[in-house]
């Protein structure tokens, strides 16, 4: 997993500040400077905080937000739950912790989207496909800790496209939507069991004894 961005009481107060005006202002220094100056601070403090400008911004929301959803999934009772479920869970609860967020969260995948923030694109996919497995209490540590992850966070990826043209009521359609691309991915993962089992007896005994 890559390294988590600086955390702050400050950086996350900076924010929540930002994220609660309405409409929202962008992902920006400069409009995180004038909400700071609005509340009685300093509009330089925008530029301290977040010396990476918009993709510092986004990295930090992004990361702000894998926090809350772990948080927030702690209330339902993973433990009582089968590991499938909880990664379903948190993902659920990571758009709950979004809703209120839909423009910003549009205009940082917008940011994202730009080729010279494509490896901190990356860094935010990875970090939070890791931070759901983690919260789910995954413990693997051999190549499927690689390859779960990377099929997690274009599920990820693919839910949140569809929420955010999504206008269903409590965002029924894009937990359907979550639903099929959870249970493609244990299609998948069943078939390859099979297979590989299938491969497994038919090599000649020796084969299986190198």
């Amino acid at each position: 997993m890559s390294a988590v961005p600086e955390r702050s009481p400050e950086r996350d107060a900076a924010l929540a500040a930002l994220l609660a005006q309405s409409p929202f202002p962008g992902w920006s220094p400069a409009a995180l400077g004038t909400v700071l100056k609005a509340e009685g601070g300093f509009a330089e403090d925008a530029a301290l905080l977040f010396p990476d400008g918009a993709a510092g911004l986004v990295e930090a929301f992004a990361d702000l937000i894998d926090r809350q959803m772990a948080a927030e999934a702690e209330a339902v009772g993973l433990e009582t739950m089968r590991l499938s479920a909880r990664v379903r869970a948190l993902i659920v609860a990571r758009l709950a912790v979004l809703a209120p967020h839909k423009e910003a969260v549009r205009r940082a995948l917008a940011v994202l989207a730009l080729p010279v923030n494509a490896r901190v694109a990356a860094r935010c996919a990875a970090r939070t496909a890791d931070a759901v497995w983690h919260a789910a209490g995954d413990q693997a540590v051999d190549f499927s800790w690689y390859t779960k992850r990377a099929i997690l966070a274009g599920v990820i990826t693919a839910t949140l496209l569809y929420w955010l043209q999504d206008a269903s009521e409590d965002d029924a359609a894009t937990i359907g939507f979550l639903d099929r691309r959870l249970a493609a991915v244990r299609r998948v993962g069943e078939m390859r069991q099979r297979v590989s089992g299938a491969f497994a007896r038919l090599q000649p005994r020796f084969l299986r004894q190198v």
